[in-house]
């Protein structure tokens, strides 16, 4: 990434003697360089999640494990509907598909939680070829698994990836301004529609699950180009509304200056903003929203419920330009409403269509990148220019803990509604 693959750059005295601030690029070199950084953090957002939505898309198929002849793929891609679990009327794999929730998310979150203590460490470049390498292995042991612990295993891979690259580009946000916020967060979103859409696409077209994963492989490659070719080099902010940023502020993810609160500097994150990161994902239901009267099986219901979830994180995560929420624990309390009315849903099964199911993720779906992205931002404006990374690093712990706690919960409600006749 042509200079920005270390530390960032700092200004070099010689005998103690200052140096002349450089002259400020013309404004249309500087205006290449915001859409440069613009286009890399969307890429960046995209390639990053990619791995991780694909893999909860595939939850269902992974858990099923159905073999057919003449598929080399450990799932059939248009299965006739069979009952896992006759005497239930959820039609019940074995295993939660929570279960691909916790490996998909609970690496991510031990990565969240470790980073603040040693990341800072090693140096941006080999954190993202980590990234990208770990997202290309797990797409290919989960094509070629052939048993439901080798598939599970890929999806940890998936997680390390996301997990790492998301700490890692969150952070690296401080070195530029803070619009590319709003480009990394549309990325994220646009990772969720792309991903969940393209398996949903493909596997729909008959195309294997096999298949399906390694026609993906090209999106790691995409990652590493965007970081190592695409962003410039981080510098003194461009024009447009960004004050400058102060050069000795650009240090790594915690140190001890970064570590002691100064007077008038923001706080890190507010209690309303922890409790919106802090949510619970209503997608470890999906798996129970099942409608059998319908031209869908049960396999392709679950791909289409995260594909509408997916497409309304995207729309929201989009939306900063034009809306931007500052009371963001409204989002959070829709959130619980949302899961609530869908749980005594799954109960009494009182809603009559598939149709009303799809309203209402794709407005869970709009809640919760609502939610992601007018967070960060609020934390990014709220935050002194010392602490910003820090505070960007730390934040998705939360988002992470709540997705963690919500697979937990969702195993033993799988396990007690699967036993209802």
């Amino acid at each position: 990434m042509g200079g920005c693959a270390g530390s960032p750059p700092r200004l070099s005295d010689s005998e103690g003697e200052e140096t002349e601030p450089a002259p400020r690029p013309p404004l249309q070199d500087s205006q290449g360089a915001h859409w440069k950084n613009a286009v890399g953090f969307w890429l960046l957002g995209l390639c990053n999640n990619f791995s991780y939505v694909v893999m909860l898309s595939a939850a269902h198929d992974i858990l099923s494990h159905q073999r057919t002849p003449g598929n080399q793929s450990h799932v059939d891609p248009d299965p006739t509907p069979t009952s896992h679990n006759s005497s239930s009327r959820f039609d019940c794999n074995p295993v939660s598909t929570a279960a691909v929730l916790l490996a998909d998310i609970l690496p991510t979150l031990v990565i969240k939680l470790l980073a603040p203590l040693g990341l800072h460490l090693l140096p941006y470049s080999p954190r993202v070829l980590t990234s990208g390498i770990c997202a290309a292995g797990s797409f290919l042991l989960v094509a070629f698994s052939h048993s439901v612990p080798t598939s599970l295993c890929g999806v940890v891979l998936a997680s390390i990836s996301s997990g790492l690259g998301e700490v890692t580009f969150l952070s690296l946000t401080a070195f530029y301004p803070r619009a590319v916020i709003s480009y990394w967060s549309s990325g994220t979103g646009g990772a969720g529609l792309l991903g969940a859409l393209s398996y949903l696409g493909l596997t729909q077209a008959g195309l294997s699950p096999q298949h399906t994963l390694l026609s993906m492989l090209g999106i790691p490659a995409l990652l590493l180009a965007s970081y190592f070719l695409l962003l410039t080099s981080p510098g003194p902010q461009d024009p447009g509304g960004e004050e400058d940023s102060d050069t000795a502020a650009r240090q790594p993810l915690i140190n001890s200056e970064a570590s002691e609160s100064k007077p008038g500097s923001g706080s890190p994150l507010s209690l309303q903003e922890r409790w919106t990161v802090f949510k619970v994902r209503m997608i470890a239901v999906f798996e129970l929203l099942f409608f059998r009267n319908t031209f869908l099986t049960h396999a392709q219901q679950y791909r289409w419920y995260q594909m509408l979830y997916q497409a309304g994180v995207f729309a929201s995560r989009s939306s900063l330009r034009c809306c931007r929420i500052r009371h963001t624990w409204v989002l959070a309390l829709l959130q619980c409403l949302n899961l609530a009315f869908l749980l005594v849903d799954v109960w009494l099964s009182f809603l009559p269509s598939i149709y009303l199911i799809f309203l209402i993720i794709v407005f869970e779906g709009l809640l919760g990148g609502a939610a992601y992205v007018n967070t960060f931002h609020n934390i990014a404006l709220e935050t002194s220019d010392e602490h910003r990374e820090f505070a960007m690093a730390t934040a998705c712990i939360s988002d992470t803990l709540g997705i963690s706690l919500s697979g937990l919960l969702a195993l033993p409600l799988h396990d007690f509604l699967c036993q209802l006749s």
